[in-house]
């Protein structure tokens, strides 16, 4: 392919100034077909061991062939049909699997949250990475999942909640408003930051023109100022994992270095156990596409020195708890009625420990204070369980929110409220299409009232038993054309 004048030149340079990196077939690395991968979610209902899942997902899979820097994640072969792999396919719209360019799926796995840790994923669209770090933490702590475009914000929205975290807040904001109102709030941040984007030049044709309208330049002053809003928002003691998708050494190795000088109180941390990547002398890490198997891609993990003690109230934080209204209180009942029909006791007692919260008639619920938020562009915050709302004959009735279908697990739900359909059966097609689908006695599920559809054992979607027919109740958006 064609590669940007400005963009070789500035190659050439960087190698010539380290001949330790070996330079042969870097350039003709960019002929090759781009590798595609997935990333198996460690939460979801799988079938027995990742060699059946991965038969569903790749039609030519052979063996498994693992991304050796990701717990999970596995390459595809190079001549799997895209639309066969991920859009069209169950498992992806029930969360089992991310379809992921094996690189990106580096720093999630560098970062590596814990249960209990309050994580900012601060360029998190449109959702690989933030998945992976609510996947890490298990339901317990918090993930804040940042994305400054409103359009992108709105990937980022659906695949969180295909997921299944519940634990989740959804901002739309800049990251210098986060900075202002929760300093020294979080425990981990991720920073894939908005780069050049050389590294995607095999993989996506249009980056090169991008590259020749703006360029580095135009996005280095960018990258700066993120890092300086993730320093003001991370603890003493808390850590930053910074990465681009450009080989560009000012965007790279440099924008580090000039950060740790400004900043001396941070660290590198080494990741020599990381096995399949590049590691340089300084302790940053990169992947080039002609050493390593994946597409340019640069990591850098950061620790900022301190002990990290409790947390201080933040600047203007007031709790407001308003009294409810009638309208909401019934709004909580019929969304607890509605969840002990499908789930089981233990399941029933294990969710609704998490309080209920009313937003403009929509029932979430939030094991979090939401008002730490107050004032930033919140797109969605915990789980979204349905909305209440009046019939014109004065009934109260609740829409359940498909949301909750993709939280749970099988383990969970009443046996004769799941509706297990197998992967290769012809209705699970026809229910995401939105269709009708039929029962029969063999299902042994309930003749009437609310069930959850599966993807084989996971769950996927909501649906409304009468007699043999299955009212489709996969929300309009989601479903397949």
């Amino acid at each position: 392919m064609k590669l940007p004048e400005k963009f070789i030149a500035e190659t050439d340079a960087f190698f010539a100034a380290h001949p330790e990196m070996p330079s042969e077939g870097f350039y003709e690395s960019f002929d090759k077909v781009p590798l595609h991968g997935v990333r198996l979610s460690r939460t979801k209902t799988v079938p027995s061991g990742h060699e059946d899942l991965l038969r569903h997902i790749d039609p030519a899979f052979e063996k498994a062939d693992p991304v050796l820097w990701c717990d999970g994640g596995y390459y595809l072969s190079e001549d799997t049909d895209d639309t066969r792999k991920t859009g069209r396919n169950p498992l992806y719209h029930a969360g089992v699997f991310y379809p992921q360019e094996p690189s990106a799926m580096l720093p999630a796995q560098v970062l590596s949250a814990k249960p209990g840790e309050i994580v900012l994923d601060m360029c998190a669209a449109p959702g690989g990475k933030a998945c992976r770090l609510g996947e890490d933490l298990s339901g317990e702590g918090l993930l804040v999942a940042n994305e400054i475009n409103y359009e992108r914000s709105k990937a980022l929205l659906r695949n969180i909640e295909r997921s299944g975290i519940t634990n989740s807040v959804i901002l739309n904001e800049n990251p210098d408003n986060i900075a202002k109102r929760l300093p020294g709030f979080f425990d981990k941040i991720l920073i894939d930051a908005p780069c050049s984007g050389e590294g995607m030049f095999r993989r996506d044709r249009s980056a090169c023109a991008s590259y020749e309208k703006y360029g580095p330049s135009s996005i280095v002053p960018v990258q700066k100022s993120i890092l300086e809003a993730a320093d003001i928002c991370l603890r003493a003691g808390g850590e930053i994992v910074y990465s681009t998708c450009t080989f560009c050494e000012e965007e790279d190795e440099l924008m580090i270095s000039s950060f740790m000088k400004a900043h001396p109180s941070y660290r590198i941390i080494l990741h020599p156990e990381i096995k399949g990547i590049t590691h340089n002398p300084d302790g940053t890490m990169r992947i080039w596409p002609h050493l390593n198997r994946g597409d340019g891609h640069f990591c850098a993990h950061l620790v900022k020195d301190g002990e990290n003690t409790e947390r201080k109230p933040l600047p203007g934080f007031v709790r407001s708890k308003k009294p409810l209204k009638a309208s909401e209180r019934r709004g909580f009942e019929l969304a607890r009625e509605f969840l002990s029909e499908i789930l089981t006791d233990e399941g029933f007692e294990k969710l609704t420990r998490i309080p209920f919260t009313n937003h403009a008639g929509g029932v979430f619920l939030i094991d979090f204070d939401e008002d730490l938020f107050r004032g930033l562009k919140v797109c969605k915050t915990g789980l979204y369980i349905g909305d209440s709302r009046m019939t014109s004959s004065g009934k109260s009735v609740f829409d359940p929110s498909n949301s909750i279908a993709l939280a749970l697990s099988k383990d969970i739900i009443k046996p004769e409220r799941f509706l297990p359909l197998g992967l290769d059966d012809p209705r699970l097609e026809r229910y995401l299409k939105g269709e009708t689908i039929q029962v029969t006695p063999e299902d042994n599920v309930t003749s009437k009232g609310s069930v959850v559809v599966g993807a084989g054992a996971a769950p996927l979607g909501l649906g409304k038993i009468e007699g043999t027919q299955v009212k489709n109740m996969y929300p309009k958006a989601w479903r397949l054309i």
